[in-house]
């Protein structure tokens, strides 16, 4: 696995030797990885608690053994792997790290070349683990997809028919209140209002529903996100002055992507909207996107609080919301609009601000 500015591989080192770790640590973050280290079982526990993707263990350790601190470290990340090292190796050892889900065992001194190779592989091991938890994922929201497609295909008439007949006789009813003298007006207006805004809201999440059971096909053509996020800015830029917080564009005009610009509109509308309400009084929501090779990167961030777990990792999943009210069908319909754009969507915290929402479209060739 090659690893990224982006996205470093985190690396515990776990060894009480000063030079040994030292040492390997430069190794290591020469290539590219993410390294912490820890002398003792009780320090790499600490820190595992903020995630970890490899660790290297010295078998010898201060406070206990490497062996049982490897199944500990297991226990705590899932979905991470092991290298034990150890300057004195035994039949029973190498027995014992494999009872332990070891990925690999090694003698000191290492080989570098060996131990970047091990290293390498682990990561490998690391991201197929993530890959089937995504793939299982992704299985889950279709399923929870096409559940929403087929239930809204069957209902949308049954559903929309009455609705329509409502908020027309409601059309009807407040006309002829509006004949009546000014002093009887108000009082028989106010409900009627508040069942008409009550009947449209029923109505937006009925065409929720609606945009999974009939998902709009469109050609690609070129679609400047400059122009869609001005537009968006344009459309939330009083609200946002109401609540205090300053909304920026920061798109280059050469951000031109294949798709339809309607449905980006939308995207970028729902994710503006939701960083609007994340951020605080004073803050600040930001549009903003970089042009790469083959691709552009659009993000919008926020400073507010940021998500917690549950939230990231269930967002995109059909009816999942944090808030009192909604469909919990925005995100969803977010993430398959991005889909079918031939695109990715990726959420994450970001320490110097709050929330970061992250959209890869192909770029627009001509």
């Amino acid at each position: 696995m090659k690893v990224t500015d982006e996205n470093p591989a985190r690396i515990l080192l776990v060894d009480d030797n000063d030079a040994f770790v030292e040492n390997l640590t430069e190794i290591l973050e020469a290539e590219g990885y993410l390294v912490r280290s820890a002398p003792s079982c009780a320090t790499a526990l600490a820190q595992a608690n903020d995630g970890l993707d490899v660790a290297l263990v010295d078998l010898r350790l201060p406070d206990g053994d490497g062996t049982s601190l490897a199944q500990k470290l297991k226990q705590m990340n899932g979905e991470s792997e092991v290298i034990l090292l150890t300057g004195y190796g035994t039949l029973e050892s190498a027995a014992a790290a494999v009872r332990a889900g070891a990925w690999a065992y090694l003698l000191k001194p290492c080989d570098i070349p060996e131990l970047l190779l091990t290293v390498e592989q682990a990561m490998r091991q690391v991201r197929l683990h993530h890959e089937k938890r995504e793939l299982a994922r992704r299985a889950q929201v279709a399923e929870k997809l096409a559940a929403v497609g087929t239930l809204t295909a069957g209902l949308s008439h049954e559903i929309r028919n009455p609705l329509n007949a409502a908020a027309l006789q409601l059309n009807v009813a407040e006309r002829r209140i509006r004949k009546l003298p000014n002093e009887h007006q108000n009082p028989i207006l106010e409900p009627l209002l508040l069942v008409r805004d009550e009947i449209r809201r029923l109505d937006h999440i009925l065409e929720d529903f609606l945009q999974f059971a009939r998902p709009i096909q469109f050609v690609p053509r070129s679609v400047n996100i400059q122009v869609v996020a001005e537009k968006v800015c344009a459309l939330l830029r009083d609200d946002a002055s109401r609540r205090g917080i300053k909304l920026e564009n920061t798109c280059p005009s050469e951000a031109i992507v294949a798709g339809d610009e309607g449905r980006l509109r939308q995207v970028v509308m729902n994710l503006a909207l939701n960083a609007l309400d994340a951020a605080p009084q004073g803050g600040w929501v930001r549009i903003g996107c970089r042009v790469a090779e083959r691709e552009v990167v659009l993000t919008v961030e926020d400073n507010g609080a940021g998500m917690d777990e549950e939230a990231m990792q269930h967002m995109f999943e059909p009816f999942f919301t944090t808030k009192a009210t909604g469909s919990g069908l925005g995100l969803p319909i977010v993430h398959a609009i991005v889909t079918q754009h031939g695109g990715t969507i990726k959420a994450e915290n970001v320490a110097e601000a709050g929330a970061r929402l992250t959209i890869r479209l192909p770029r627009f060739i001509a």
